[in-house]
């Protein structure tokens, strides 16, 4: 048997949004899945607004919305057909000609599930999910294959939910969604949470919070000398001329910067400070926990290979 997840550990509030962030195969579709009583654990423990999700009732069933990755829509059915059908199962839904109109449903109106393009889908689907009017609503890649225009529609009903005081759980592998919109972020590794917090936390934690310096000027600059050695500053140049240093800047560090580029007659024509984004936080964990990986993986053969001697 194959273990999927393990540790994994949260609490999703009301009139929050909860992320779970992490790439494809990280875990975060079935974690989801887990809390809604869709997939059946084999350990654990989970609540959903105070019950078992795998022994939920239809009470409990009708105050919970989902939105799954791959839709589950009905594929010959029309999207405002196919809403009101779904209203009809709840004893006060919002009203669809609203809903449909917020989500631009209407463009498309006539067109059946299967000759949608999949950012319609992902509407039809976000506005199944909302149409009960549920105090919890899970929401899989909401954003997935949208455009723009239909990424900010969906960001402002999102913003609207939390303020009227639903909890929503999300997941995505777009950092800058995750950065926009949540209130708290489980960041998810093969399985398992390896970091969690508000945005800001993560940002500012002691071993991520790290300012990011980015300048611009001749091609082929040997930029590290520019620091002192062992300083733990990462120095790049990504593309010709333009060079990237990460780590623990410090005012001695600028003072250093600029020593050096005077020394050398060098004028940058673009020099830029500020804090790591959530990308940089996420591909330092990823790269920590493979170190780990990899680690424990070497350890364990040279165990094997000890035994078997």
């Amino acid at each position: 048997m194959k273990r999927v997840l393990a540790g994994v550990d949260f609490v999703a509030r009301a009139g929050e949004v909860t992320v779970l962030l992490g790439v494809n195969g990280a875990g975060k579709t079935t974690t989801l899945e887990c809390a809604q009583g869709l997939r059946r654990r084999t350990g654990g423990a989970i609540r959903l607004l105070g019950e078992d999700p795998q022994l939920a009732t239809a009470e409990l069933r009708a105050r919970v919305g989902v939105m799954l990755q791959e839709g589950g829509l009905p594929p010959s059915a029309k999207p405002l057909a196919l809403l009101k059908h779904v209203a009809g199962m709840y004893r006060d839904p919002l009203p669809v000609d609203d809903l449909a109109e917020r989500l631009g449903l209407r463009e498309f109106a006539g067109t059946t599930i299967r000759r949608l393009s999949g950012g319609q889908k992902q509407r039809v689907a976000l506005a199944a999910a909302l149409v009960g009017r549920p105090e919890v609503v899970f929401l899989d890649e909401p954003s997935a294959g949208l455009d723009p225009q239909s990424r900010q529609v969906v960001f402002d009903l999102i913003g609207d939910l939390r303020a009227q005081g639903l909890g929503i759980v999300l997941t995505t592998h777009l950092l800058d969604d995750a950065e926009r919109l949540a209130d708290y972020v489980a960041i998810l590794d093969r399985g398992r949470i390896v970091a969690e917090g508000t945005v800001a936390e993560l940002l500012g934690t002691a071993t991520h919070a790290a300012r990011r310096l980015t300048l611009r000027g001749p091609a082929g600059l040997d930029l590290a000398q520019a620091f002192p050695a062992g300083g733990g500053l990462h120095v790049l140049e990504p593309s010709a001329g333009h060079y990237q240093v990460d780590g623990e800047l410090t005012t001695a560090h600028l003072a250093s910067l600029a020593q050096w580029l005077d020394a050398q007659g060098i004028m940058p024509t673009s020099l830029e400070l500020g804090t790591q984004s959530l990308e940089d936080v996420f591909l330092g964990i990823a790269e920590a926990s493979a170190a780990q990986d990899a680690m424990a993986h070497k350890e364990k053969s040279a165990h094997r290979e000890k035994e078997t001697a």
